[in-house]
C-alpha cells in the first residue's frame, strides 16, 4: 500500500481549526448494554483539527471522548457532551517488510490491519477472536490472545502518537519517553486520543488448529504442559458439566490441510452462531432446559485440525450477542479460581447460557496491563444478552479480588480507584502521568473518575 507524508511531527505547536460539529446523535456499543446520546459529534479530518478541538473543549471546561468499534462492554466510551470520530481522520500507512514496523492510523480495524499486512507477508504476532476493534481501541483497554509466550497486543505497539488533553501532539517509544510510553499503551483513553500507532509485526505464518472436547479433570492434570507445549492454548468449560472444548494453534510451515468451506460454515457460522443463538433464546425463555443443552452441547462438539493464515485462525465470527466480564489471575490461582467459579454458577438463581473461556499470557511492562510483571490466566465469563448478569458477575469478582485479580478494562467490572491501586504497582505512576497530559480532565468521563479517580 502507497504511503502518505505524516501530518505532523514529534511534537505539534497550537495550531488548527477545529472541526464543525454535527448534532448529538445516539450511540450504542455492541452489546446494547452501553447507550449515550452526545452533545456533538466531530468528524476531525487532521491532526491539527483534532488538536484544535481538543485544546477549544480545554478552555471552555468541555468533554470529549472518542469511541471505536463499541466492543468495550463497560461505559469506558460514553459520553453525553462532545463524541469524537476518528474515521476521517488522515494519516499514514507506511510498511517497512525488512524491519518488520507498520505505521497505521489508530481508528484501523483489526480485520483491515490483518488484510494489510498479509498483502506484505507480515502478521501480527497474536491475536484474541474477535477483529472488529479498531487497533487504538484493542491497545487501550488490554486487549490479549493467548499463548504463554505472548503479552496483550500493547506489547507489539513500537511507538504511538497521540493529543493530549492539553492539545498537545506527542509521540512516544520505549527510546524518546519510556515513562510516557508504559503508561499510555493501555491507556484508557484517558491520557490523550491516539492518532497513529507503530507495530512491530513477524513474518506471516500458518497455523495448525486443533480442537477437541476433553474431561475438565484432565485439562488440568496437564494444564502446565497444555500452556508451555502449546504456542497458543486456551479452553471453554461449559457450565453444569464437567467438560470443556481445547483449542490449541501451532505454527506449521506449510497450509496443507485448509478447513473445508462447509465444514468452516457448518461449525462456525451455522452450529456457532445460528443454533447456539438459537439455544441461547430457548435457555432464557424456559431456564429449567440450560443444563441438559450445556450438557449436549459439550457431549455434541466433535474434534477438528486444520491449517490457515494465522489471523484466519485467531479470529472467529461472533454473531450471538452477550455481555462479558474477564479478569486477570496470577496462574496458580487457576485451579483455585475454576472450582470457585464451579460453586457460584451451581448457587445461582438462574442459569448461565454462555460457556467460560480460559487463556494464558506473559508477563509485561505495561502499567496498566492485566498482565504487568506476571504469568496470567484469564477466566472470562458471559451472559447472553437480556439474561440477568450483574449477580453472576458480582460474585465471581468476589472470587477473583480475593485471588489478587485484575479486570479487563473493556469488560464488566465493579471495581474503584482505590481496590484497583492495591493489584497493580504502577498505578500512581500512571496517574501522575494522566495529571500531567490531561490536567483539565478534558478526557474524563463516569468510567474514568471510577477507575481512577476524579
Amino acid at each position: 500500500m502507497a504511503s502518505t507524508p505524516s501530518p505532523y511531527g514529534a511534537v505539534s505547536p497550537a495550531g488548527g481549526t477545529p472541526p464543525t460539529s454535527a448534532p448529538g446523535t445516539g450511540w450504542t456499543n455492541w452489546a446494547g448494554n452501553q447507550r449515550a446520546t452526545a452533545s456533538a459529534v466531530l468528524r476531525p479530518s487532521g491532526v491539527d483539527e483534532l488538536a484544535a478541538a481538543v485544546r477549544a473543549a480545554a478552555s471552555a471546561g468541555r468533554r470529549l471522548k472518542p469511541v471505536g468499534s463499541g466492543h468495550s462492554f463497560t461505559d469506558i466510551a460514553r459520553t453525553d457532551d462532545q463524541r469524537v470520530e476518528l474515521d476521517d481522520l488522515t494519516g499514514r500507512v507506511l510498511v517497512d517488510p525488512a524491519r518488520r514496523l507498520v505505521t497505521v492510523p489508530a481508528s484501523i480495524g483489526l480485520r483491515d490491519l490483518n488484510g494489510l499486512l498479509a498483502g506484505h507477508g507480515l502478521a501480527m504476532p497474536n491475536l484474541g477472536d474477535i477483529d472488529a476493534q479498531t487497533i487504538a481501541g484493542a491497545i487501550s483497554t488490554g486487549t490479549h490472545g493467548t499463548g504463554a509466550g505472548y503479552g496483550c497486543l500493547a506489547t507489539f505497539v513500537e511507538s504511538l502518537t497521540l493529543v493530549t488533553g492539553t492539545g498537545e501532539v506527542r509521540r512516544c517509544s520505549a527510546e524518546t519517553d519510556p515513562d510516557l510510553f508504559a503508561a499510555t499503551r493501555v491507556g484508557l483513553g484517558a491520557l490523550g486520543i491516539i492518532t497513529e500507532v507503530t507495530l512491530r509485526c513477524v513474518d506471516a505464518f500458518v497455523l495448525r488448529a486443533d480442537e477437541r472436547p476433553a474431561p475438565l479433570t484432565a485439562v488440568l492434570a496437564e494444564l502446565s504442559d497444555l500452556i508451555t507445549g502449546n504456542d497458543h492454548f486456551e479452553f471453554y468449560w461449559f457450565p453444569y458439566t464437567d467438560r470443556v472444548q481445547v483449542k490449541t494453534n501451532n505454527r506449521v510451515p506449510l497450509d496443507d490441510r485448509p478447513l473445508p468451506r462447509f465444514r468452516g460454515w457448518l461449525d462456525d457460522e451455522f452450529l456457532a452462531n445460528t443454533v447456539f443463538s438459537g439455544a441461547c433464546r430457548l435457555g432464557r425463555a424456559v431456564p429449567g432446559l440450560v443444563p441438559p443443552i450445556s450438557a449436549i452441547s459439550a457431549r455434541a462438539l466433535t474434534a477438528r485440525t486444520y491449517t490457515g493464515r494465522s489471523d484466519r485462525v485467531f479470529c472467529t465470527p461472533r454473531r450471538v450477542r452477550f455481555t462479558e466480564m474477564e479478569y486477570g489471575l496470577p496462574r496458580a490461582a487457576l485451579p483455585e479460581a475454576l472450582a470457585a467459579l464451579r460453586r457460584v454458577v451451581d448457587g445461582l438463581p438462574f442459569k448461565v447460557l454462555f460457556p467460560v473461556e480460559v487463556r494464558f499470557t506473559a508477563p509485561d511492562d505495561i502499567w496498566l496491563s492485566h498482565g504487568y510483571q506476571r504469568e496470567s490466566a484469564y477466566l472470562a465469563i458471559h451472559q447472553y444478552v437480556g439474561a440477568p448478569d450483574e449477580p453472576y458477575f458480582r460474585v465471581f469478582e468476589q472470587v477473583a479480588i480475593a485471588l489478587g485479580g485484575r479486570p479487563h478494562w473493556g469488560k464488566l467490572h465493579y471495581r474503584d480507584a482505590d481496590s484497583l491501586r492495591t493489584v497493580y504497582p504502577r498505578f500512581d505512576d500512571f496517574v501522575d502521568v494522566r495529571d500531567r497530559l490531561d490536567p483539565g480532565r478534558v478526557f474524563a468521563n463516569a468510567y474514568t473518575e471510577r477507575v481512577l479517580g476524579a
